[in-house]
């Protein structure tokens, strides 16, 4: 009997070209409204100036479809590459910052060197950006030997810092950005052909180049050690193969925008199919049909709603579920916190819990009666009625989000977890968001909506914890789920809605709207959410331990991690919908709290509450007085501050 493997290519392309198929069905039926069938070839190859259907046709129509077929496949070959090399099917553009140093590259240069565009071009200033992200990636964790779950932690992490700084240029400059919603969310409409050829080019230099490296990228599925005795250089050869996935992903982000899902999504898709590590031309073939059916069928949206659906956007809301819905047969691999590490020998917790608390409260102290005045700096009690709720709902944020990110690390193991990579606060921010937009200004509804949105994101997270590759198979169902939600608010960011200002505020993590009784209320929810996280402490421990010997010592696996999920998302839930996203807290904090050399569930949730506490109270201070009377968000600063320090935690290789 033929084994599965030699059978696996044409389930793949078999997928990818009935894809393709309905893509070019879709394409032919929107074109035929425009051109009859009969006119298509003089259309295409000598329009008729004076027939605007055939203009429409060959200059928009045919080059969108060209292009979306183009950009797919490079998205789906860069996903490749980097899954191969990097050997971690959650590696993509987006997940190790490629796309998000090309987005900051391009807005800082728009505001501070508009005149670099035009001299080096926005390819060059993308590519500048995606290789500085990668670079940074590179640097970060080159002495471990590039081990794939420190590529993409820091990979996640550089992707959140600079996704910060381009979220401080859009508040300080929203006017002169405002078109960077409609770019960010990936749009694919063309006015030429200019754009197919420069995509065509790259692609076909890139897919020549991964072809010279095929035989080498084939012997890095062996050990390194073994490879290299096989004459592989393999820091080299990996250095090969991110050079030219970040060349391919960011040629895209310059021509089109960001389009996140496709390079993650296309080999996930493949990898389905086929059961074995995704080839790379059956990659760039499932990209480029993804695409192109995710474009027709925006186009196919388009025209019912009154403004352009921009396909990246909608990529994310189409592709993510066709993922999670063939989950099931997806076996990642996981990256885990090994039990060693959470039982190694630990520094005194008293000593460690007191000096935390002295120092919240000294933040406490200076955020309540210090701040700056049209007279200067001075120390007064006259805010205090208006600083106090805003100072208790910081701390009662960062410590949730904290706590929750806590929880999440230890329950699944692995260092990447926290609530924004697993989606549930992007699933209660776009309930929210949509609460907004649907006209529900009470506080009520707007809760009902966020608690709904985040129930929704558990529920669907809960459902792919079952079977024994729960940790990997929930990481990328997150992942999924927040490139979903995202693509939804980046929908409603770029439909010119006056009401995207007052949102991009929020989603940037702002204490600015919390009243007296919100605050109280938030604080009282935080003591019962943390007693009850402080009753799971002995199931943390026991499930660090493995299932077998936790089933063994009395404790049930499912039902134990399903709890403390819950409670995670209860946390992540209330904080989103007190302040707004944090994402960068619950990562933060629990790293911040092994470096103090604390490693027991029962020392570190108190210790990773203050820590969580610290940072927001912190932020939010900064944020107050740094620019004032502007004010910069309590989130953002957030991550402008803790991210540099757990990169160079990262660095340090201690986390």
């Amino acid at each position: 009997m033929a084994s599965p493997a030699r059978f696996a290519p044409p389930a793949a392309m078999g997928l990818s070209l009935c894809l393709l198929l309905a893509a070019l069905a879709l394409a032919a039926h929107a074109l035929a409204d425009q051109v009859p069938p009969g006119h298509w070839w003089p259309a295409l190859l000598w329009p008729d100036p004076a027939d605007m259907a055939q203009v429409a046709a060959a200059y928009s129509a045919l080059p969108r479809l060209a292009v979306s077929l183009l950009a797919g496949a490079a998205l789906g070959l860069s996903g490749g590459l980097l899954q191969h090399v990097l050997r971690n099917p959650l590696a993509a553009p987006g997940t190790l910052g490629i796309s998000a140093g090309a987005q900051l590259a391009l807005a800082a240069a728009a505001i501070y060197a508009p005149s670099s565009l035009g001299v080096l071009g926005r390819d060059a200033v993308a590519f500048a950006g995606g290789a500085g992200a990668v670079a940074l990636v590179l640097l970060l964790t080159w002495r471990g030997g590039l081990a794939p779950v420190s590529v993409l932690l820091c990979g996640l992490v550089v992707g959140l810092y600079l996704g910060s700084l381009s979220g401080v240029l859009v508040l300080l400059h929203t006017r002169q950005l405002a078109g960077l919603f409609v770019w960010g969310s990936g749009s694919l409409v063309q006015l030429g052909w200019g754009a197919s050829g420069q995509l065509l080019l790259r692609l076909a230099l890139g897919a020549g180049a991964a072809v010279l490296l095929a035989r080498p990228l084939r012997l890095l599925e062996l050990p390194d050690g073994m490879a290299q005795g096989l004459g592989v250089p393999v820091p080299l050869i990996r250095l090969a193969g991110l050079g030219i996935a970040v060349a391919l992903g960011s040629s895209v982000v310059s021509l089109v925008g960001v389009i996140g899902f496709v390079g993650l999504g296309a080999p996930a898709l493949v990898r389905l199919a086929d059961g074995t590590r995704p080839g790379l031309l059956r990659c760039a073939l499932a990209g480029g049909a993804l695409l192109a059916l995710t474009d027709q069928a925006a186009q196919l949206a388009s025209s019912l709603t009154v403004l352009p659906l921009p396909t990246g956007a909608v990529a994310g809301l189409l592709g993510a579920p066709l993922l999670l819905m063939m989950m099931t047969r997806l076996v990642p691999a996981a990256s885990s916190i090994p039990a060693s590490a959470m039982f190694a020998p630990a520094r005194p917790l008293l000593p460690v819990l007191a000096a935390a608390t002295m120092l919240l409260a000294l933040v406490i102290a200076a955020a309540l009666l210090a701040g700056p005045s049209a007279e200067g700096w001075r120390i007064s009690t006259a805010m205090l009625p208006l600083r106090a709720p805003r100072v208790v709902a910081a701390g009662v944020a960062g410590a949730m989000l904290a706590v929750a990110g806590l929880l999440l690390q230890r329950v699944l193991g692995n260092p990447v977890a926290s609530p924004d990579v697993l989606g549930i606060s992007t699933g209660t921010m776009l309930g929210l968001v949509a609460a907004l937009w649907l006209g529900l200004d009470a506080t009520g509804p707007r809760l009902l909506m966020g608690a709904a949105g985040g129930a929704a994101a558990l529920a669907v997270i809960m459902a792919f914890s079952r079977g024994g590759a729960a940790t990997g198979r929930m990481l990328l169902a997150g992942l999924s789920l927040g490139a979903a939600f995202e693509s939804g608010m980046a929908l409603l960011l770029a439909s010119g809605d006056p009401r995207g200002e007052t949102v991009l505020a929020w989603l940037s993590g702002s204490t600015y709207l919390v009243g007296t009784e919100m605050a109280g209320a938030a604080a009282l929810g935080m003591i019962v959410l943390l007693a009850v996280a402080g009753a799971t402490l002995r199931w943390l421990d026991l499930l660090a331990l493995g299932p077998e010997m936790a089933r063994s010592l009395g404790l049930r696996p499912g039902p134990a991690r399903a709890a403390l999920l819950l409670v995670a998302a209860a946390l992540s839930g209330m904080a989103t919908l007190l302040v707004g996203p944090l994402s960068f807290v619950g990562l933060l904090a629990p790293h911040l709290v092994r470096l103090a050399g604390l490693h027991r569930a029962a020392a570190q949730l108190p210790a990773t509450a203050l820590c969580g506490a610290i940072i927001m109270v912190v932020a939010d201070w900064a944020g107050r007085t740094l620019l004032f009377p502007a004010e910069i968000p309590a989130g953002v600063v957030a991550a402008l501050v803790g991210g540099p320090v757990l990169l160079w935690a990262l660095f340090r290789g201690r986390s």
